[in-house]
């Protein structure tokens, strides 16, 4: 049981993307990176707006890709509002390099590699923000708390730990009882490490948030079915104590902006020009 779960980690699925930038026509340029301290190359949507010096990073979620969740349509509107975007693909997803999938704890890397290729673009720290979706906003948190120069972030529907998300998720895909996973745990922390070099006890965003020393903004939705809202609730209660929080009523995963576009692009565009200083 235990190497099931920890196999479970790293199974993610590749799909075609939803949309594309050239249906909202957002100009993009194709570009391609590795992950920092790495040989994976990722493949991306970087648009650049001529009037704009900050650029928001995306992070998609686990079985996704840069064009999931309306993310080219949110993209669309910060760079209505002055915003440059930078969309990609985390490894194994979408149209880059294979890589082994693991919950947030090599994708950090992954975004640490987006950060860095904006730097070589000439952006400086101070202008880049990160906003993150499910599996991606845990993999922001834990990613922007290593790299202290990044100074604004937005988790969209975070889990607060990987251990309590597998249990999580193995009540709700089997027929296992939710109470009977947690026995299983050290077991499968175990397994990840010796099997995939993953250490789960690391996959905790709820403590690596405590080492961003400003405000972030957490988003999630009240009828999550897939990370329940406490999870967020964990997180932002564990940040800095500015931090923004908007519980979305009845909106099931990741459904904030599908749900509210105007409102949702409203938050997240005041939050960004507030921590970079943004006209």
């Amino acid at each position: 049981m235990s190497v099931f779960l920890a196999n479970g980690v790293t199974k993610a699925d590749r799909k075609a993307f939803e949309h594309t930038p050239q249906e909202y026509s957002l100009p993009l340029e194709d570009v391609a990176f590795s992950t920092r301290g790495g040989e994976i190359t990722l493949e991306g949507w970087y648009s650049t707006h001529p009037e704009a010096a900050t650029t928001i990073i995306f992070v998609h979620g686990l079985g996704s890709n840069r064009a999931g969740n309306e993310a080219v349509a949110l993209a669309s509107q910060l760079w209505q509002q002055g915003f440059s975007t930078l969309l990609f693909d985390l490894r194994g997803h979408g149209t880059s390099d294979d890589g082994k999938v693991s919950g947030g704890y090599f994708e950090q890397n992954d975004l640490l590699g987006a950060y860095d290729f904006l730097m070589t673009k000439g952006v400086a720290s101070e202008d880049i923000g990160v906003i993150g979706f499910s599996m991606g906003a845990a993999t922001s948190v834990i990613g922007v708390s290593q790299e202290p120069e990044i100074r604004a972030l937005v988790a969209d529907s975070p889990f607060a730990n990987a251990s309590d998300l597998i249990a999580q998720e193995v009540s709700r895909k089997t027929p296992v009882l939710k109470w009977i996973v947690p026995l299983f745990i050290p077991g499968t922390e175990l397994a990840a490490n010796l099997l995939h070099d993953i250490k789960l006890g690391e996959l905790d965003p709820e403590s690596a948030v405590g080492d961003i020393d400003y405000p972030i903004l957490l988003i999630h939705g009240t009828e999550d079915t897939r990370i329940p809202v406490d999870q967020g609730i964990r997180v932002h209660g564990a940040a800095h104590p500015d931090s923004g929080r908007w519980l979305v009523p009845g909106v099931d995963h990741v459904d904030a902006f599908l749900t509210y576009p105007d409102e949702y692009t409203e938050r997240v565009v005041a939050y960004f020009r507030g921590r970079l200083e943004v006209p």
